[in-house]
């Protein structure tokens, strides 16, 4: 889904992008910070990128001067983690005033099933519950954008249903008693798939209403400080 995202930013004086993982949104600029908790992504997203700085780093607690990020991107992070929250703070805590926050998120708590587990998803958000938490950390929604739609959650679930069938039949054939490979069988699903999907995809979000997106891209700017900014600087 990163991929899919085109980023329209201003002039970027220090940018970061928590928890990059090895396909970050961002890699058109230098002035780039990406931030992961694992070493091993941040050490082969360098090695691919060549570019930016690279910091492992937890998104509750990040190890960075308040005031120091002009933007802040976090695409496919916050549902992962306990305290959402925490985090949001942490990020206007390191961001300038009139910094520009881009987050996606996957969208509808109606949407969750299994494949949220699969991928270790703690939660999915309601708009306003979103808008919530972002007013809380002092930042105001300019935009928000549909990103995918309701195609792309019942795709992800026929996938990972596949898989997981996949796996089980892999799991019986422990005498190599049968000739069934899956392994060819989802490289070929996921070709002809590929094919189709991503003009599909593109459409379907369009044309869904944003109260039934899957994702959603919401652009916002840091009004007024957190309890713990300090020395903060106007862009």
């Amino acid at each position: 889904m990163r991929g899919k995202i085109r980023l329209k930013l201003e002039k970027i004086n220090m940018a970061l992008e928590l928890g990059s993982g090895l396909s970050p949104v961002m890699k058109h600029t230098d002035r780039m910070v990406y931030s992961d908790l694992s070493f091993i992504a941040l050490k082969q997203l360098k090695e691919k990128l060549g570019r930016g700085i690279y910091v492992v780093a937890d998104g509750v607690n990040l190890p960075f001067k308040s005031g120091f990020f002009s933007h802040v991107i976090c695409s496919e992070v916050l549902e992962h983690i306990p305290n959402d929250g925490q985090v949001m703070s942490e990020m206007a805590r390191v961001m300038r005033l009139s910094g520009r926050l881009m987050i996606t998120f996957p969208h509808r708590k109606a949407y969750y099933t299994f494949d949220d587990r699969f991928v270790s998803h703690l939660r999915r958000y309601e708009l306003s519950e979103v808008k919530i938490k972002l007013e809380q950390s002092g930042f105001m929604i300019n935009r928000i954008q549909k990103v995918l739609g309701p195609m792309d959650k019942a795709t992800i679930c026929l996938l990972i249903f596949l898989f997981m069938s996949f796996q089980k039949i892999h799991k019986k054939d422990i005498w190599g008693k049968n000739d069934f490979k899956p392994a060819k069988a989802v490289v070929w699903f996921f070709k002809l798939v590929n094919y189709f999907y991503t003009a599909l995809a593109w459409l379907d979000a369009r044309i869904t209403p944003m109260s039934m997106s899957s994702v959603l891209l919401v652009y916002a700017t840091l009004l007024k400080t957190d309890p713990g900014g300090k020395d903060r600087k106007n862009i």
